[in-house]
């Protein structure tokens, strides 16, 4: 079963960043998540939206 459903560490690897550079993001609430039982948890989407909107910002 696949799931757009993603760990923190797969999110670091995603983005290629380190899982402590992820969690201090989600954290602060720059990435956009959410929590499980005190484990984040990431939509996929949610992150593709957030980095189309970085990239946007960039392009201004």
């Amino acid at each position: 079963m696949t799931t757009d459903i993603m760990t923190i560490r797969e999110v670091a690897e995603y983005l290629k960043i380190a899982e402590k550079t992820a969690y201090r993001l989600a954290a602060e609430g720059e990435l956009p998540g959410f929590k499980v039982g005190g484990s984040w948890r990431f939509r996929q989407a949610d992150i593709d939206k957030w980095i189309d909107k970085g990239a946007k910002k960039n392009d201004d």
